[in-house]
Parts: structure tokens; sequence; C-alpha cells
């Protein structure tokens, strides 16, 4: 029985759910939102899919007083906060104040509950939320991780599959660092069918893309208002890969004991959540990158827990 909880049922969360109703990905799944009337329409017009949906999936919705739902519930997708925030300025920190007040909301709720599982954060901003709420459940480290870079991985293949014609999934290689401004694309990893970026594109084409990766979540957002398929996507594939113990080697935003804190780096996901969190082999200019990263994560977490 695959049991997942959605908590914050805004676009990218009610997107989320869907990908799991329509795909099959979830047996039962739990709703929950502070906005309850939001909540128990979602949950209404997904039951509705399933007279014409390929797959049976089980949808409940709980009110936000009641979290006993959470104790047998496998694994968390968290996508609570206001991405208009975001969007208005151009950085994702602009959602800091608003979600680290509503993780450390959260997080002891989800605690109270007698929840066990794995948390997938999705929040932004996604590395230090991911941080509040492992330390506000008292979960391990393993069991908390979020959605990170994984995304803008994602949004580098694609840049770089359509310069060269390609399946983006012909191109390995990861984005570190911060889900937002200070991330970058690790171009020392990045090889398309065996060949190194070096060897592929100038100096200029690297710096180019670097930057079309960071800039397509504003346009999607400055177009539409938020961003929601991608960032969902890349939720419920993590879930997927600890319901299926997938040992699955890509970036999340994961502790990493190198730099001391939650960041976008390549780890193992399985059905224990972050199994394993290798480390790379990476050139200079790029460990200083990483690591000037990690210091304002680690900056930005002292504000809200100064010891």
């Amino acid at each position: 029985m695959r049991k997942v909880a959605v908590i914050g049922l805004g676009h990218v969360g009610a997107t989320a759910a869907f990908i799991l109703v329509t795909h099959g990905y979830a047996d039962e799944l739990l709703l929950l939102d502070k906005n309850e009337k939001k909540c128990a329409a979602e949950w209404g017009d997904l039951r509705d899919t399933l007279p014409r949906n390929d797959h049976y999936v089980k949808v409940n919705w709980s009110t936000w007083d009641d979290w006993s739902g959470l104790k047998d519930v496998d694994v968390i997708i968290t996508a609570f906060g206001d991405v208009s925030a975001s969007i208005k300025t151009g950085d994702r920190f602009a959602e800091f104040p608003i979600n680290s007040a509503n993780a450390k909301e959260v997080g002891p709720k989800i605690k109270e509950s007698g929840f066990h599982g794995i948390i997938i954060n999705i929040s932004n901003p996604c590395d230090v939320v991911t941080s509040i709420l492992q330390r506000e459940t008292g979960l391990p480290r393993n069991q908390v991780f979020g959605t990170g870079t994984f995304l803008d991985t994602a949004r580098m293949q694609r840049v770089v599959g359509e310069k060269l014609g390609q399946d983006p999934r012909n191109v390995s290689g990861f984005n570190l660092g911060e889900h937002g401004s200070s991330q970058f694309t690790a171009w020392s990893t990045v090889n398309v069918n065996n060949k190194s970026a070096f060897d592929l594109f100038t100096e200029e084409e690297r710096a180019e893309m670097d930057q079309a990766s960071k800039d397509n979540a504003f346009k999607v957002g400055f177009g539409k208002g938020y961003t929601c398929y991608a960032v969902a996507t890349c939720g419920v594939r993590l879930a997927n890969a600890v319901f299926s113990d997938a040992k699955m080697y890509g970036p999340t935003s994961c502790f990493v004991e190198s730099v001391g804190t939650y960041i976008g780096h390549p780890s193992i996901v399985g059905k224990n959540g972050v199994e394993a969190v290798p480390e790379l082999d990476l050139l200079p200019d790029e460990r200083e990158k990483l690591e000037a990263s990690a210091k304002k994560l680690k900056d930005s977490l002292a504000t809200i827990y100064p010891d």
C-alpha cells in the first residue's frame, strides 16, 4: 500500500496530487491545506476522475486541525507557500519569511501525528525549508529531503539537449547548490552521449546555457503567474524512487556533510530516503561556488536558529 499525503494545494501541490492519481503512483492519497474549501474542492475534482481514470486511488482530505491521518502515511510531499512572492521579485528567497513560518508550524504537527515516513519538500526556498522541516519533525536527515536542483538539472538537460537536437535524457550531469540564484551548472559533470561538455561547447556557449537554465523558471512564472508541471513531476519522481527502492542517483536537496547544510547535490534515493551522498570530484571553481552557495543557506538558516 503506497500512501501519500500532499500538504499545500496551490498550483504545485494540486498538480502533484493530479499526477499521483492519474498515473496510479499512489494507492491512497491524503490532502491537507489551510484553505479547507480549496482542499475539499480538489478532493472532489480528483475523485471525479476515477470513473475515467486507468487507476483507482483512494482520495481523502482532512481539516487543518486534524493531522492524525499522517500516522501511517509513507511519503509526505510538502508544497505550501505563496509563489506570487517569488514571481514578483524574481527571487525564490522572497518566500523565506512566509515558508519559514509555515515550516515551523507544519513540522511539529507532522511530528505530533506519529508520522515516521519520508518527507519530500518542494516549498521554497527549498533547501532552507527542508532544513527547518527536518529540525522541527526530529526525523533523521535521510528521511527529509527536497527537490532542490533536481529541477534545475532537468532545465539544464533540456537546454543542452535542444542545443544539440538531442533527447534531454541523453544529457547527464548536475546543477548544484541552492535551488535559487546561487545554483550553477557543474560542467565538469556534464556529458552528452559520453562526450564531455567541454569538448562540445565553448565557454561562451556554456555560460549562455547556464543562464538559460536559471531563467526559464521566471519566464514561465511571469507568463502564467506560477510554475507547476516540472517541479511537481520532480517531486513525484522522487516519491516513486522511494516506493520502488530504486537507488536512484540524482540531485536532491540533501544534507551534505562537507558543506554542513542541505543543498542541491547528487544522492542515492531508495526506500529509506536519501541513502547515500556520494562525493563529487569537482573543479576548484565549482567547489568554491558550492561552498559559497552553502554559506548563503547557512547564514539564512542562522536567522531562524541562532544557535
